[in-house]
């Protein structure tokens, strides 16, 4: 490892489910899937907002309440330690949409597909820092307007900061892939880009992903155990 300077990880449902956090589909982290109670169309496109807001707005409170409750697990800690200890650069690409990263102390991390504890207002496009519900239509702390919804991003939107990740990928010497179900996109494609790029791929997952054969390894297993692994050998 002692040529690798810039670091790249893609983390996926894998990484939080063994803090309990339902996994996006069943299967892919040893939990439930998040969506087995609602179908994707009622609860995660723009237009079921539009149909439903009550639904769906009641279905993101019940998970920004859950997820308050749920703890980092190993593999956010050793990412933490990564983050802290790390000289070279590095960037923390989640998927997922919870704050485990940051509450076990990682700062270079970026949520593309947004964060259950952010509200974005419609009217006047800020996001505030949001831990309550929004059942209730509350006013937006920046205009007053009553225009508030989920900082997710749904099926059919574009996710976030995609040119920074895609920056950071193009200098990378190492991208790695831990917990994600290589179904995704554009996220799947993270790994092609890298490979391109000539970044070495590893993928570490409790299963191999539908893009595995893109990987130049891949360890199998539970995140809780591999990340501290793998972070172990990076510092070593």
């Amino acid at each position: 490892m002692s040529t690798i300077r810039n670091i790249v990880i893609l983390t996926g449902a894998g990484v939080s489910a063994e803090s309990g956090i339902d996994t996006f589909r069943a299967g892919s982290g040893g939990g439930p899937s998040l969506w087995e109670q609602h179908r994707v169309e009622d609860v995660a496109t723009p237009e079921a907002f539009a149909r439903d807001p009550e639904l769906v707005l009641r279905f993101y409170d019940m998970r920004r309440e859950a997820i308050q409750a749920k703890q980092p697990n190993p593999a956010h800690v050793a990412l933490a330690r990564l983050d802290a200890e790390w000289n070279g650069e590095l960037l923390i690409v989640t998927q997922n949409v919870d704050d485990l990263h940051e509450r076990a102390g990682a700062r270079r991390v970026l949520h593309m597909h947004g964060e259950h504890l952010n509200a974005w207002c419609t009217w006047c496009d800020k996001r505030s820092r949001w831990t309550g519900a929004l059942i209730d239509r509350p006013a937006c702390p920046h205009c007053g307007e009553r225009a508030l919804r989920p900082d997710v991003v749904w099926f059919g939107e574009m996710p976030y900061r995609m040119d920074e990740i895609y920056a950071a990928i193009r200098k990378a010497d190492l991208f790695v892939s831990i917990g994600t179900s290589g179904a995704v996109y554009p996220a799947a494609g993270f790994v092609r880009d890298a490979r391109r790029c000539g970044a070495a791929t590893l993928e570490l997952n409790l299963e191999r992903s539908q893009g595995s054969n893109w990987f130049d390894e891949t360890r199998l297993g539970p995140a809780g155990r591999l990340v501290p692994e793998w972070v172990d050998e990076v510092l070593a």
